[in-house]
């Protein structure tokens, strides 16, 4: 079962890699798989959406869980 701080921290770090892909990170990977990182980001979930839907469905992601006692 995945928890909504791990899907949050997986929507991030997925994002994260893709910026480095489309950005030339990697070297020797060719333009069309740039090309198509680049493209998938366009409309990636940012940081601000995140929050938002943090938000609105606390169920779904969660930056932070809240503490166990």
């Amino acid at each position: 079962m995945t928890l909504p701080d791990e899907r949050y921290r997986s929507v991030r770090a997925t994002a994260e890699f893709l910026q480095r892909l489309a950005g030339g990170e990697y070297p020797r990977v060719p333009k069309a798989v740039r090309s198509e990182a680049y493209a998938l980001l366009r409309h990636y979930p940012t940081t601000f959406d995140l929050a938002e839907l943090e938000r609105f469905a606390p169920h779904v992601v969660q930056k932070n869980m809240e503490q166990l006692h």
